[in-house]
This record gives C-alpha cells, sequence and structure tokens, in this order.
C-alpha cells in the first residue's frame, strides 16, 4: 500500500510540472507572435492608439531670432529620407459616407476632417525651438511638441506627427529656392498678441517658393491667412476657429482658411478639406477659399470635394482672368451664413475661361450651387 501511495504521488508531481512546462512554453511562444509597441512607420496613415513615439533625434540648432536669417547652425533634426506617404485621395468617395447627424454644421458627421480625424498619432515631447531655422536636406521632424516656428531653408523637409504653437508670424515657411516641403499629421497654432505686426499671426504654412508643398491631414487653426501658396497639395486638413487681429496701422487683418494670390507656375489641389471662416465681416473676413489674383492671373487650380463656410464668399474664383479652374463636388455650408458665405457661395468665378469646370457644387442642404457671372 505504502508502495502503491509513492508511485501516485510520483505521477502527480510529473503531471504537475508537466503542465507548468507546457503552460512557460505557451507564453514564450505568444510573446514572440505578437507585435512590439512603438512601430508605427513614417508613412502609415493609421497607428494603434497606445503606440510609443518613435525614439527623437537630439536638437543641435541654436533657435534663430530673425526670420531672415541666411547662415548659422544645423537644423535641430537628424536628417534622414523622408519616408513615402500615401497619395492624397485621387477621386475616390470621402473615407465616411455621411450619417444621420450629417447637417450644415457638422463636417465630420458628413465624411470631413475634423479633430478627430487630423494631428498627430503619437505622444509627442516638448521642444522649445523657438524660431528655428532648418538648414540640412532631407529633416525629418517627428513626435515634437514644438514652442517656436520653422523656417525652412532645405529641400525635402518633412514634419509629421507633431504640434507646433507659434508666437511668430508663421508656423512652417518654405524660403525661396527650395522644394519638397511635407506638413503630414501635424497640430498647428499660435497665440495671438504674440506675433509681429500688432501681434498678428498670418500663416500656418506658407510657401515662399516655386515648387509644391504637401499638407495633409493637418488641424490648423487661429492664423490668419492659414495655409498660404500658388502651389502645392492641400488634403484632408481641418481649418477651423480663425483669430481676427488689428495691424499696426489698425486695419483689420483679411483672413482665409486657404489663400493664394496668383502667378503661381505649379498647380494647387485643394482637396478633401474643412475650411472655416468664423471671423466676422466687420473685421476682416474675406473666404473659406481665396483665389484672388493679387500677383498675377490665377491658374491650373482643383478644388474638389471640400466643405467650405464663412467670409463675405466661402470661395472667390479667380477673377476674369483665370484659366483652368477646376471646382467640383464642394459643399457650401451654412452654419455661419444661410449662403454660406455672407453675401454668397461664390464670386468672381470666370465661367468662359479656358479649361475652367464649375461641376456637383452643392449648398449642406443639397441645393446647387450656380455661380453669378464674374464682373
Amino acid at each position: 500500500m505504502a508502495r502503491l501511495r509513492r508511485r501516485m504521488w510520483a505521477w502527480l508531481l510529473a503531471g504537475f510540472l508537466t503542465v507548468a512546462a507546457l503552460t512557460l512554453y505557451q507564453a514564450e511562444r505568444t510573446g514572440r507572435s505578437e507585435p512590439t509597441a512603438g512601430s508605427c512607420p513614417e508613412s502609415a496613415l493609421e497607428c494603434p492608439g497606445e503606440e510609443k513615439p518613435l525614439p527623437l533625434p537630439v536638437p543641435s540648432a541654436v533657435p534663430s531670432d530673425s526670420p531672415s536669417a541666411t547662415a548659422g547652425p544645423s537644423p535641430s533634426a537628424t536628417p534622414a529620407s523622408p519616408s513615402p506617404t500615401p497619395p492624397p485621395d485621387s477621386g475616390a468617395p470621402p473615407s465616411s459616407a455621411p450619417g444621420p447627424a450629417c447637417n450644415g454644421t457638422s463636417p465630420g458627421a458628413c465624411g470631413f476632417p475634423d479633430a478627430r480625424s487630423t494631428g498627430p498619432r503619437i505622444a509627442l515631447k516638448r521642444h522649445d525651438t523657438g524660431n528655428m531655422s532648418i538648414k540640412t536636406d532631407g529633416t525629418v521632424i517627428k513626435g515634437w511638441d514644438i514652442y517656436g516656428s520653422l523656417d525652412v531653408y532645405a529641400d525635402n523637409v518633412t514634419i509629421i506627427d507633431s504640434r507646433i504653437t507659434s508666437t511668430n508670424w508663421w508656423g512652417v515657411n518654405l524660403r525661396p529656392g527650395f522644394k519638397g516641403l511635407r506638413v503630414l499629421h501635424t497640430t498647428i497654432t499660435a497665440v495671438p498678441g504674440k506675433g509681429p505686426d500688432n501681434g498678428g499671426v498670418n500663416y500656418a504654412v506658407s510657401n515662399m517658393g516655386e515648387s509644391s508643398v504637401e499638407v495633409g491631414w493637418c488641424d490648423v487653426s487661429v492664423f490668419g491667412n492659414a495655409l498660404s501658396m500658388g502651389q502645392g497639395d492641400l488634403h484632408d486638413n481641418y481649418v477651423h476657429d480663425i483669430v481676427a487681429f488689428r495691424n499696426l496701422g489698425g486695419e483689420w487683418q483679411h483672413t482665409d482658411a486657404v489663400i493664394s494670390g496668383g502667378g503661381n507656375k505649379g498647380r494647387l489641389t485643394v482637396r478633401h478639406n474643412t475650411l472655416l471662416n468664423s471671423v466676422p465681416i466687420d473685421k476682416g473676413a474675406s473666404a473659406a477659399l481665396g483665389l484672388f489674383a493679387d500677383t498675377g492671373v490665377v491658374s491650373n487650380v482643383i478644388v474638389d470635394r471640400n466643405w467650405l463656410a464663412g467670409g463675405a464668399y466661402a470661395l472667390y474664383g479667380g477673377g476674369p482672368g483665370a484659366t483652368g479652374i477646376q471646382v467640383t463636388d464642394n459643399v457650401f455650408s451654412t452654419q455661419y451664413h444661410p449662403k454660406s458665405g455672407l453675401y454668397g457661395a461664390v464670386a468672381a468665378w470666370n465661367a468662359g475661361g479656358a479649361g475652367n469646370v464649375w461641376r456637383g457644387n452643392r449648398m449642406s442642404d443639397g441645393r446647387p450651387v450656380v455661380p453669378e457671372p464674374a464682373p
């Protein structure tokens, strides 16, 4: 009997050890098969919510107080070749279909960009850069919470998954003679009263050059003329809460969510953005999207599937000399004014201009928008 008991205890102990060994093996195998955090690539459009940011480069630049500086230390990010980002929407319907909440005041519910679909996708690390110049080609800034502005004197600079809070005239500025700037998944805002010209802050992203700039999936606010350029690729952005201000001459600064002054040599594409201008007319509001012939004839512009609201007119179409302007499938919202803009949805449309197309544009209640002839 004693021998039988000893044999049973031996069997039980052996079984217990076998189960424990199998459990440890399974845990180790499972741990190897699951992805680890912190693997969000530069090109990813979606990152897991709990993902940690990639390792950040160590700043090496001394911020420049002069926006016109032409020499100085290297930029604060380690140079790297920008990783490709999937191209913006090229004609497919908006990513989310309108739901029951879709109405004249809810762009997000209607499938257009809002705070939930724009801005950085990862945790950020604070960088008090001041007014910093970037002068090394291929610089990539990712995961930065920037207090200051970026003045770009380099090619192929990428700013991605970051936040910029500017106290300068601009958030990001590309200087003449340089190309390849991309600003993606970034929040760009400013502190009113801290910029020059009586505290004004004017350009969230400015393109002073003659090459295209890409701005995509960005949350932009405060700046008076938020996205300013003659050529570029502006897609999937949310521009909102523009702040009015008086300049040193006592005049109200004109405000536009997107502005182009004409004379462009390349193409300007404005596709699938939410462009809001809530500034009152008597405090400088011009348009949600202003194509103005300030520095030359407006030409070669695509305005496709945007949500537009506010301004004197929501859209200024380029004027009598404008050519190659394609305005298609845009929604003119009534959230600020019954006519989308105070005076109407569109002005300065040149219906007879070569290559000009007006098609599928409607008010947020479904009524078609028919532009008045340009004077």
